[in-house]
């Protein structure tokens, strides 16, 4: 199978022991499109992504990467894939020509091939004026670009990030994102984890994980569109007594405090929300500037569907 698809996974389970590391995953991945893994840690993102590429062998469940199954045909995935993790990888004692050396003799590249390629890497990612330095001495940007380099140099169609800009500032961040769709423009397929709400939001497709169950998926935009919660934005004097009121009630399923102003995420079967906030606070003596629903951002989305999450956990317990 492949019919566009970069990635097709179904029952995915991993289980270390008594953790259920991953739960009964299905994925669908197109070709060329940057997919993103919303999640805290220990949601199951990186675990999941080290079964896609082969490194961890599932407790149960099919994968089909690149038209390969995977586990068993792993070896022949190698070389179509590319893989970068949150941690600095590659050796800090090597400079910088050294390392992506090392990494073209890995790949056994061509040397002719090779050495177009690393001339290519070098060029797109600026990292000519440090061929001779050790890798160690890099700053952060400097060491994620190395690294996204090495992981690209032998040209792959599909590309596994995990976390990779944990370490990074922001302006290196945008700039590391400006690269990545260069590299789904030329029709690389990425596959990137992450914990950044403005990282998420830029992916093509989303996958938000929740102790290792898939709990929602689809486009920013639908995401938001289809959240399972209202949201009403308040502002109001005394935003923190006003928050932990509105805490209290039982329709009320999040609060949260973005300078003076609240954004409350209310039961999306709750009648009136908006005037039900206004109501509850302005009877409890509070003035209110403004009270209005408001779009859903990803980070409502994010927080509605693991509290969804929680809650049918808990039910089932």
């Amino acid at each position: 199978m492949d019919n566009g698809i970069a990635i097709h996974a179904r029952g995915l389970n991993k289980r270390f022991g008594h953790v259920h590391a991953v739960n009964d995953l299905d994925l669908t991945i197109p070709r060329s499109r940057i997919y993103g893994f919303l999640g805290p840690n220990g949601s199951g993102k990186s675990t999941t992504i080290r079964m896609l590429c082969g490194l961890l062998t599932p407790t149960s469940g099919e994968i089909e990467v690149l038209g390969h199954t995977i586990p068993q045909e792993a070896e022949a995935l190698r070389m179509k894939v590319g893989y970068m993790t949150q941690k600095f990888s590659l050796y800090e004692d090597l400079t910088v020509l050294e390392n992506l050396g090392f990494i073209s003799d890995v790949y056994t590249l061509d040397r002719a091939f090779g050495k177009r390629r690393l001339g290519e890497v070098t060029e797109r990612y600026q990292l000519g004026k440090f061929l001779r330095q050790r890798a160690g001495t890099l700053s952060g940007g400097q060491k994620q670009r190395l690294a996204l380099a090495a992981a690209t140099l032998h040209e792959p169609e599909l590309l596994f990030l995990d976390e990779p800009t944990s370490a990074v500032d922001p302006e290196n961040r945008r700039a590391f994102w400006e690269s990545l769709f260069d590299l789904v423009n030329e029709g690389t397929t990425i596959l990137v984890s992450t914990h950044y709400m403005d990282e998420a939001e830029r992916c093509h497709g989303l996958a938000i994980l929740d102790r290792g169950t898939l709990v929602a998926e689809g486009s920013p935009a639908q995401l938001s569109e289809n959240i399972d919660a209202q949201v009403v934005l308040v502002q109001v004097n005394q935003p923190r007594r006003a928050g932990k009121l509105l805490h209290e009630q039982s329709w009320v399923r999040s609060v949260a405090q973005i300078g003076n102003e609240l954004r409350v995420l209310i039961s999306r079967d709750h009648q009136h929300a908006e005037q039900s906030t206004g109501k509850l606070l302005s009877q409890a003596g509070f003035s209110i500037t403004e009270c209005r629903q408001d779009t859903a951002s990803l980070e409502d989305v994010f927080v509605a569907a693991t509290l969804t999450h929680k809650l049918s956990r808990d039910e089932a317990a």
